[in-house]
């Protein structure tokens, strides 16, 4: 990542947009050496500062996206941490949480430091690697929690894995609460979903397509849970689809548990019927589910009860998608896409700007520990600047990333990214 800016900068006739604060007001941020140094409607002009004129756009922290997969090391034709930085800086992100699901997997100290090093050599945003819960993600035997932590892992999960044993399981939380690491499950029950193309239901009968079922999903939320109640543990379900999930969910969280949860951007816009065709951009882990699942999901996001939305960025190459549904890879790309495609939720009046930011920022920073999330005076200067009317048809050809896989193409949007600021410094638009 670059260093700070060298000269102030000041943003003035911005709409301040602070999920943390409840700010929402036209006014002024300065930013000096890499910080906010003051941030409201009077703000002193400063001869030394580059003024830019944010013409009554928004202007909100940085996006935190919590679980996206970066190639390296191993896919770097699927994706690289540079590619994943310009796509993300494009879309608002200022911080990537990646994956441990990489070749070999991210389970020692040492291929920890490997991913720090290359991103302060690669990246132009910030970059924070998770650590594998058990060795090889096989499911069998935990990891070093504490070694992975001091080299630098924000948080514990086998990424696209679901840990099977519940004794495994719960031996990772209870090591996991001595440390005060955040533990995040991709809950799915391998048997039950073993060979489904999408959802389960009328709609995958009619295309001939073998179903995956949201029991698959709720039952090990459940079991999850119970676990997080009798370890005390900090548990983060990645992906919820369904409102089963939602209400295992909502019992844990009346109960007192430390249980989060997280939505992606495609399972809150769209749903089964996108698949249509057998259009595989559409082929998702876990699937896009019924309409009635994706409404439950957009309501419990505007609740409150839905923590975090993520772009669950899988970037596949060609060769992985030009297949029979069936066979095709999951996955789709969405970094870039992650804010103009939520900010959808927002025009149709079904969820506050303020709550999305909230989820997308705020939320995701301060369950990992990391700063920023916030405007106020002292937080680091990770910003985004964007027009939130401005309509758009997305080519994918244009995209950062190295696949282009996404579900988007040719989507008509509203909302654009004006520019993206990391530590201070622009990292997009692109100098």
């Amino acid at each position: 990542m670059q260093p700070p800016a060298d000269r102030p900068t000041l943003y003035v006739n911005a709409r301040l947009i602070c999920p943390a604060s409840g700010r929402d007001e036209i006014g002024s941020l300065l930013v000096d050496d890499g910080v906010i140094a003051e941030v409201g409607a009077k703000v002193a002009p400063s001869a030394r500062a580059e003024t830019i004129d944010c013409r009554s756009h928004v202007l909100a922290p940085g996006l935190v996206d919590l679980g996206a997969f970066v190639g390296e090391p191993g896919a770097e034709h699927r994706e690289t941490i540079e590619a994943a930085s310009r796509a993300a800086a494009a879309g608002g992100v200022t911080t990537i949480v990646a994956r441990p699901d990489t070749t070999p997997p991210v389970d020692a100290p040492e291929i920890v430091d490997y991913l720090m090093r290359r991103a302060r050599d690669t990246a132009s945003v910030r970059f924070h690697p998770m650590a594998a819960l058990t060795k090889g993600l096989a499911g069998n035997e935990m990891t070093e929690i504490g070694l992975l932590l001091e080299a630098g892992a924000v948080a514990f999960t086998d990424g696209p894995r679901s840990i099977a044993s519940a004794r495994v399981m719960r031996r990772a939380m209870a090591y996991g609460r001595d440390f005060g690491a955040l533990i995040c499950h991709h809950a799915e029950d391998a048997e039950l979903s073993s060979g489904g193309a999408m959802n389960e239901g009328e709609f995958a009968s009619r295309l001939g397509l073998p179903g995956r079922p949201t029991a698959a999903e709720a039952i090990v939320i459940e079991r999850d849970v119970r676990l997080a109640a009798l370890t005390g543990a900090r548990y983060h379900a990645s992906l919820v689809t369904c409102a089963e999930s939602l209400d295992v969910v909502r019992r844990a969280k009346a109960a007192g548990s430390t249980v989060t949860c997280g939505a992606s951007v495609a399972h809150l816009t769209l749903n089964e019927n996108d698949v249509g065709e057998y259009r595989t951009f559409f082929k998702l882990a876990p699937p896009l589910r019924h309409e009635d699942d994706r409404r439950a999901l957009v309501q419990a996001l505007a609740d409150g009860l839905i923590d975090v939305v993520c772009s669950a960025h899988d970037p596949q190459d060609v060769e992985t998608k030009r297949r029979p549904f069936a066979e095709a890879d999951d996955g789709a790309i969405g970094l870039e896409t992650m804010l103009p495609a939520a900010l959808r939720l927002v025009h149709s009046g079904d969820v506050t700007l303020h709550r999305l930011l909230a989820a997308m920022s705020t939320r995701p920073a301060e369950m990992l520990g990391l700063p920023g999330g916030a405007l106020k005076a002292g937080a680091p200067a990770d910003l985004v600047l964007f027009d939130l009317e401005a309509p758009w048809v997305l080519d994918a050809a244009t995209l950062k990333s190295k696949s282009k896989n996404t579900p988007y193409d040719e989507a008509r949007l509203q909302g654009r990214v004006l520019r993206t600021v990391v530590a201070g410094r622009p990292v997009y638009p692109y100098g």
